[in-house]
């Protein structure tokens, strides 16, 4: 059933290349895949999500028949070129952040593809600054420059950057997003003052235990959670803190409903680029859970700090915000992030958005196109 009205004038084909809509164990990529890719179906448009099998999410495969666009594994290096029929025919390639063998995919991509081709990036402060030490696997200059458009999970000045630097025709913010069916308030007896969810990072870390580790430590009479896989046995966790290696999409709103409070911690390349919204952020607002985040540019343009967003600088800080907040007011924030997602952030306003990108990228072409031929 198609949910939104289109801006094109007829069902798009669309092949992405991604890491993985399969298993969303240890990469947020997953979610975010999910989310945008149902809702661009929702619009009539027809998916293909074509994935490099890999026996680390083999495991810990959490969707293996969408029933709103298909889903195929390929094996080995030269695995994605078996699908050279569906690539040609497309409107549209979509090639993915962190795809093994990116670089090689993204040749053949740019070689057989008759439609737009496009790079999504979901990573982009880590991209551009591996990019930068020539250490990029998935990505070169040469291909960024070949991408007719490069769709990117970070906004702001950093778009231009692309454009400049790197060489892309067309550079556009795509933040992630949230599937507001699944994602929504779940009624339930709190269990945590304070939850956090994602994989390991040495570079989260520090933050991690700032505002949340050490609140623990000082205030034991509170609980805390933390889930995510990766942690390594080094980690000396407070009795106060409950441990999960991995909380599934599925129970992420009943995790999240449990929470009073949920904790967003930022990689630090998208600290220093700024306007690098995390997708945890958007999930745990739909689900009317309170936010408190770490601090970089451009988070105000996405929640209002103090409204829809907390932003503590130390333990102190948190520790009041979990014993003092008055209930009324963590209720009006909770309610606050909500309908910023609701008004601004759902999947169905990031598909839109992304086919309006795709249109926008095809126009150029054929306008490309039709000036070659005169």
């Amino acid at each position: 059933m198609i949910r939104g009205a289109s801006s094109a004038t007829r069902p798009l084909r669309v092949v992405v290349f991604g890491l993985s809509l399969s298993s969303s164990w240890g990469n947020g990529h997953a979610t975010t895949y999910r989310a945008l890719l149902r809702a661009f179906a929702e619009r009539g448009h027809d998916v293909l999500f074509l994935e490099r099998d890999q026996p680390w999410y083999a495991g810990h495969r959490d969707l293996t028949d969408p029933d709103w666009c298909r889903l195929r594994l390929y094996e080995g290096e030269r695995g994605h070129e078996d699908f050279a029929d569906e690539v040609r025919a497309a409107d549209a390639v979509i090639v993915g952040s962190y795809v093994p063998d990116g670089r090689a995919v993204g040749q053949f991509v740019q070689r057989t593809a008759e439609g737009v081709t496009a790079f999504y990036d979901i990573d982009t402060p880590v991209t551009l600054s591996a990019l930068a030490r020539g250490e990029c696997t998935y990505l070169d200059a040469d291909l960024v420059a070949g991408y007719d458009v490069y769709l990117s999970f970070t906004g702001g000045p950093t778009l231009a950057r692309i454009e400049r630097r790197w060489g892309s025709p067309a550079a556009r913010a795509l933040f992630c997003t949230v599937d507001t069916d699944l994602y929504r308030p779940v009624p339930t007896r709190p269990r945590w003052d304070l939850s956090y969810i994602g994989t390991y990072s040495p570079d989260r870390q520090p933050t991690l235990q700032r505002l949340l580790l050490e609140p623990a430590r000082r205030a034991p009479d509170l609980r805390f959670a933390v889930a995510g896989p990766l942690y390594p046995d080094t980690i000396h966790w407070p009795d106060n803190v409950e441990r999960f290696d991995h909380v599934a999409p599925a129970d992420h709103p009943a995790f999240y409903g449990a929470s009073r409070y949920t904790l967003n911690v930022t990689r630090a390349d998208m600290i220093a680029a700024g306007h690098s919204p995390s997708v945890r952020l958007f999930e745990a607002a739909a689900c009317e859970t309170p936010i408190l985040s770490d601090r970089w540019e451009g988070l105000e343009t996405f929640f209002r700090p103090g409204r829809e967003i907390l932003l503590p600088g130390d333990a102190n800080e948190v520790v009041q915000i979990l014993r003092d907040l008055p209930e009324t007011r963590r209720r009006a924030i909770a309610s606050g992030g909500a309908a910023r997602i609701r008004d601004r952030h759902d999947a169905r306003a990031r598909a839109g958005q992304l086919e309006d990108d795709l249109m926008e990228a095809k126009a150029r072409l054929t306008a490309g196109g039709a000036a070659r031929a005169s």
